[in-house]
């Protein structure tokens, strides 16, 4: 049955792909994949064998710490989304935002070699209720898990860490399955994420290898934090974000950053 299982998705990725188009192997561990973005198959059909992967909390992953940051923080402190109605997703979600400080709190403090736009935005998302990676399956791992076998996340071995370029792509190959849809308007996206208390997503992939691209959730709109519309329509949304400068609110001060041409690609997707 795996087998089956595993034939008729690789058809559909087949069909999917036009004829003599090469497609070479995916390496979601690095922050730049090895594959060209448009040969990535952008699919908004749910794949049945794949699953996240995840780690426990741990007690050791912390806001003060720079311990373990691929795993989720265990503090109680932290508040989860409250997804009873739009009206308490909304309020959690600014609650959520002050407690994670992000321009204090060390987890997400810069250092001379890396910034943690990634870890930042998993944080988010993970006590929002909503799955985005921190670590992502190895080549061999994945190949075990399509052919319907049992795989446990082993950091280093099964599981690898996933950065903001290898996001990107992963998002167009695997977000559908675990609820992420594909957005091309901001001012869609930003009054969906008022309306309804979701979870948007901007993610950029730098164009050379081996360098950070980034990512950055766009939140709810409050009293004081307002997205930048002109004639009523939303240029910059409210966005909140770890990188080179850590901002708990922004919209207008870094502009259209994922239009920079630093990046090759970017994407925006929603999750209720």
């Amino acid at each position: 049955m795996a087998r089956q299982l595993r034939c008729l998705r690789l058809l559909k990725i087949f069909l999917a792909v036009p004829r003599n188009h090469k497609v070479k192997p995916m390496k979601m561990k690095n922050d730049t994949t090895y594959i060209p973005t448009e040969s990535i198959v952008s699919n908004d059909l749910k794949d049945s064998l794949i699953k996240s992967a995840s780690f426990l909390p741990d007690p050791l992953s912390q806001l003060d710490s720079v311990l373990l940051k691929y795993k989720p923080m265990l503090d109680p402190s932290i508040p989860f989304r409250d997804i009873t109605n739009a009206d308490t997703k909304r309020k959690s979600l600014a609650q959520l935002i002050e407690k994670l400080d992000v321009k204090t709190n060390i987890r997400y403090q810069r250092t001379i070699e890396d910034t943690y736009c990634n870890v930042y935005s998993y944080d988010y998302c993970y006590f929002s209720q909503v799955y985005l990676p921190t670590v992502w399956w190895t080549d061999d791992a994945m190949q075990k898990i399509l052919d319907g076998q049992e795989v446990e996340a082993v950091f280093g071995e099964t599981v690898d860490n996933i950065y903001s370029s290898a996001i990107h792509d992963w998002f167009l190959r695997w977000g559908p399955s675990f609820g992420w849809k594909r957005i091309f308007s901001l001012d869609e996206m930003q009054n969906k994420v008022n309306s309804n208390g979701g979870i948007g997503i901007i993610c950029a992939k730098r164009k050379i290898k081996g360098l950070s691209g980034h990512i950055v959730p766009v939140v709810p709109e409050t009293e004081k934090h307002k997205a930048y519309r002109e004639k009523g329509e939303v240029v910059y949304p409210l966005q909140s974000q770890a990188g080179k400068l850590n901002y708990k609110y922004f919209a207008k001060a870094r502009k259209d950053w994922w239009n920079h041409e630093r990046y090759s690609s970017h994407v925006f997707y929603y999750h209720d």
